[in-house]
């Protein structure tokens, strides 16, 4: 296959989750429908925290960004997906798998950066209960949430331009449902050594940061739930980490398992099918893990649909 400058590439050829074409009505029916719960959960948790003035705290101030971040994150994939599998194509733009690249680190990456703020939320409120409001003001809550995206936004930025130095070959297939950047960098027909080393020093530093940033604040509460004597007030305490914890243990388990079955397998149909996980999946449970273990947004929710009923 003869390599062209990349600038002569037009589409690539996303092989998508199955080349059966009676699975295809199925899984446009599946996925159309996962994204629709997905949106729904997320903006009725972000309207309960909006409308409801309980929850007007820093703890659900980033929940709403959570779930902002999870609506943006699924729509920058699966209504790709839905578009070739209605027309029955397998293309997608030179510009448009770059935007697509681009936008899905931004929200990946965003996602982790505010479960690690989520996590140090929760160590500030457990172990310094009674300077929580003043550590946890508004103008530190929107410095860290603006910090993140500051971050995130140059990082991706910066694959980005590493990608438009790299050269494609005519008609390239990429074995995945979405362009994916080490899908990408498989694909080149130039060296993507610097590429490789920028996303393996990236990885580790906004992967493995975050982590650890979790862990030493729950190393923290678990420290300091220790040293309490009342066992219904241990309960209390880290009832409120629930919801983080159950979000956390499923981003990181579903990347974690992404991770191993491209270590252990070649076969891409696995890989893809791991990807849905945290790609599709996960953004669809989080509003579910919040409403089903947390009181104040059950209670939000359920007051957000009483005051809808009497306009219906």
């Amino acid at each position: 296959m003869e390599a062209r400058n990349h600038t002569e590439i037009s589409e690539f050829l996303l092989l998508g989750l199955s080349e059966d074409p009676e699975l295809q009505p199925f899984l446009f029916g599946v996925l159309l429908s996962m994204y629709l719960v997905t949106i729904l959960g997320n903006l009725l948790i972000i309207l309960a925290i909006i409308s409801d003035s309980h929850l007007h705290s820093p703890m659900y101030f980033f929940l709403s960004n959570l779930s902002s971040i999870d609506i943006s994150f699924t729509s920058t994939i699966i209504p790709k997906m839905l578009m070739n599998i209605q027309t029955q194509s397998k293309a997608i733009s030179y510009i448009g798998c770059f935007i697509q690249v681009y936008f899905f680190m931004i929200f990946a990456g965003m996602d982790g950066f505010l479960l690690t703020v989520m996590a140090y939320d929760r160590y500030v409120a457990i172990c310094h209960p009674l300077h929580y409001l003043v550590i946890m003001n508004p103008r530190l809550c929107g410095f860290l949430v603006l910090l993140c995206w500051f971050i995130i936004f140059w990082v991706s930025l910066a694959h980005i331009l590493l990608m438009r130095q790299l050269s494609f070959c005519v008609h390239t297939e990429i074995p995945h449902f979405f362009c994916e950047l080490t899908q990408i960098l498989k694909v080149a027909c130039s060296d993507t050594l610097i590429n490789d080393i920028f996303l393996y020093v990236t990885t580790a530093l906004l992967g493995v940061f975050p982590f650890t940033g979790i862990l030493f604040s729950y190393s923290k509460i678990v420290s300091s739930l220790m040293r309490m004597s009342s066992i219904e007030g241990k309960y209390k305490a880290f009832s409120t980490c629930g919801s983080h914890l159950s979000v956390v243990s499923l981003y990181y388990g579903t990347s974690l398992g992404v991770y191993l079955s491209s270590a252990v397998t070649h076969s891409t149909h696995y890989n893809s099918v791991a990807s849905v996980m945290y790609t599709i999946v996960t953004p669809m449970l989080n509003p579910f893990i919040y409403s089903l273990r947390n009181k104040d947004v059950k209670g939000a929710l359920g007051r957000l649909f009483s005051q809808g009923a009497p306009c219906l």
